[in-house]
């Protein structure tokens, strides 16, 4: 009889290990399962954007060379967003670690280019690193580039000309 009521606290007992054992593997399984440490999300800030109108085309570029890119085909992604104040934010998740530069066209008239009057955009655009630009600070990736390594903000300043 000893041994039957020994066996039945036994039981008992690793019955309420395991019970609080549970909370703790449920939380270890919720982070595991959303935290992913080698894609990073890259939050970008964009400013100066003027008038408030049009979208905001940005190109997210991976490769040394893409940049400049005339006819914005050389970039790794895509987004388009509308327009609705001078200053916009957007994310891109699912970015593997590695350097990327930023382009962002503020097509005004919404006809997915970038206008241009006598070789000089008409509309706005921005660079990652890039505040302003002239004949002595041409983009390139290298001078836009930068490593994403962890969830990172970069701030782009829409540029008129």
């Amino acid at each position: 009889m000893e041994k039957i009521i020994t066996c039945v606290l036994f039981q008992k007992y690793f019955l309420m290990q395991k019970l609080r054992l549970f909370p703790f593997l449920f939380f270890i399984f919720l982070f595991s399962a959303f935290y992913n440490p080698t894609h990073p999300v890259l939050k970008l800030k964009i400013y100066n954007i003027s008038p408030s109108q049009g979208n905001l085309i940005i190109y997210i570029y991976n490769k040394e060379g893409s940049i400049p890119d005339k006819n914005f085909s050389r970039y790794y992604k895509k987004k388009s967003i509308p327009v609705t104040d001078n200053q916009a934010e957007i994310s891109f998740t699912n970015l593997p670690q590695g350097r990327y530069a930023v382009m962002v066209l503020h097509d005004e008239n919404k006809n997915g280019k970038l206008d241009k009057t006598f070789m000089k955009p008409k509309e706005g655009f921005g660079l990652s690193n890039f505040k302003k630009i002239s004949l002595f600070n041409k983009p390139s990736f290298k001078k836009a580039s930068f490593k994403l390594q962890k969830d990172t903000l970069i701030t782009i300043k829409t540029i008129y000309l």
